[in-house]
């Protein structure tokens, strides 16, 4: 398995068709972001997809990013679009799309990571601790965590 990021790679088109697979409404609005050029507007300069790959397929995806669906905040950086192909759940696959996104954190200097999510369980599992309620920009109330970095 290797993560990638996919603003940094080849064959964006075979990476975006995967994507594309996801039966995740979420994932359906990543695409249109990506093909529609409005990623970096809708989350920040310097964001990332993070790809978990096997070999041609897409095992997991998320986001790494400067905002989130939680504005305005002073918390950054940001999982998002968190999401693994059915087939591959159960084995924490996305841990290593976490670690992936701590490294890039800690190489920025950060002292944390940040998720919102509504969720409960899940990201507790990789180290993340409930932080706040907020409102998100969708005016539903969302879970916040947070991960502090090493």
């Amino acid at each position: 398995m290797q993560v990638i990021n996919y603003f940094e790679i080849g064959k964006k088109e075979h990476w975006l068709s995967q994507i594309k697979k996801c039966d995740w409404r979420a994932g359906a609005y990543l695409c249109e972001l990506l093909t529609g050029g409005t990623f970096f507007e809708k989350v920040g300069d310097g964001s990332r997809v993070l790809l978990l790959t096997e070999g041609e397929k897409l095992v997991a995806f998320c986001t790494y990013a400067k905002m989130d669906e939680i504005q305005p905040t002073e918390l950054y950086p940001w999982l998002g679009f968190v999401y693994t192909f059915p087939e591959y759940r159960g084995h924490r696959y996305a841990g290593l799309l976490f670690k992936e996104a701590e490294r890039l954190a800690k190489e920025e200097g950060k002292i944390a990571l940040y998720v919102s999510t509504d969720h409960i369980g899940l990201y507790e599992k990789y180290g993340f601790a409930f932080r706040e309620e907020a409102q998100s920009i969708y005016g539903e109330s969302a879970r916040v965590y947070e991960k502090k970095l090493k």
